[in-house]
């Protein structure tokens, strides 16, 4: 297993959850969510160089059946802008998607089984759906070996 910190994103159009792994790559936890206009990578990319990170893990929305479509083609966007602010001359920390199927739904299940209603689980899904991509994302590496998802 590699070592150093992951961050992973979950993008949406109005707001990005921010997670975090611990240096192991074992656990990860929510930093929080950042709303999405003027200055929005500019924070991604402040948390980037705070926490240190050595990889960025941003989820991709596919299909049932593995396919992209036009939200996905956003996302493809947005993490090519987040690469370009984190890595110059390909030194920084590398930018992989992985897939995010059922993230969102996972995290509201957690979510309202914790007891959070309404407002309150509106204000952190995004970081728990970011929980979920990167805790997915560090089991799977665990498991195979490989780093997970594809680089970007």
């Amino acid at each position: 297993m590699r070592t150093g910190v992951r961050i992973a994103l979950d993008i949406g159009d109005a707001r990005i959850g921010v997670a975090q792994s611990d240096p192991h790559g074992i656990l990860a936890t929510p930093v929080e969510t950042i709303r999405r206009g003027p200055g929005d990578l500019g924070r991604i990319a402040a948390l980037v160089a705070e926490l240190e990170a050595v990889e960025i893990v941003i989820g991709l929305p596919r299909s049932l059946n593995g396919g992209e479509g036009p939200a996905a083609a956003k996302i493809r966007e947005t993490a090519g802008q987040v690469r370009q602010l984190v890595r110059k001359d390909d030194a920084g920390p590398a930018v992989r998607l992985v897939d995010e199927r059922f993230t969102t739904v996972t995290a509201e299940r957690v979510l309202r089984e914790r007891g959070k209603k309404g407002s309150k689980r509106r204000a952190v899904v995004d970081q728990a759906a970011a929980v979920v991509i990167l805790q997915h994302a560090l089991d799977l590496e665990r498991e195979t070996g490989n780093p997970p998802g594809r680089p970007l």
